[in-house]
């Protein structure tokens, strides 16, 4: 495997408004090229001293590593949570075409390489 200049980003959310939400302005700001929202996830967590059990939904964001800080600032700002979850993980691998679309939508002048 090699390491590739693809990042994604999880993210809990409250529900799958706020997580469609989300996405869809990321995606319109090309920090990121796409987002896939997954619901019916269950959260156990420590907050504010006791152990919580929540249903969330998760938001997993593919971008460059470049608009990776811009993406993760973005999202924070734009979340309800107080702190909310987001967390970076580099793509060590995946197929050619579909990173280089991701590139290629999170650069200047974005190009979506599907149409």
């Amino acid at each position: 495997m090699s390491d590739t200049d693809v990042v994604a980003v999880f993210v809990t959310a409250p529900g799958k408004e706020e997580a469609l939400a989300l996405a869809r302005q990321v995606v319109e700001e090309s920090l990121c090229a796409c987002g896939n929202v997954i619901p019916n996830v269950t959260s156990v967590f420590r907050w504010n001293e006791k152990v919580n059990v929540e249903e969330e939904v998760l938001l997993i964001l593919k971008t460059s590593a470049v608009k990776g800080p811009a993406l993760i600032a973005r999202i924070a700002e734009l979340h309800t949570y107080e702190v909310p979850e987001i967390l970076s993980f580099r793509v060590e691998d995946g197929f050619g075409p579909y990173l280089t679309w991701v590139r290629e939508c999170t650069s200047v002048g974005s190009f979506d390489g599907r149409e």
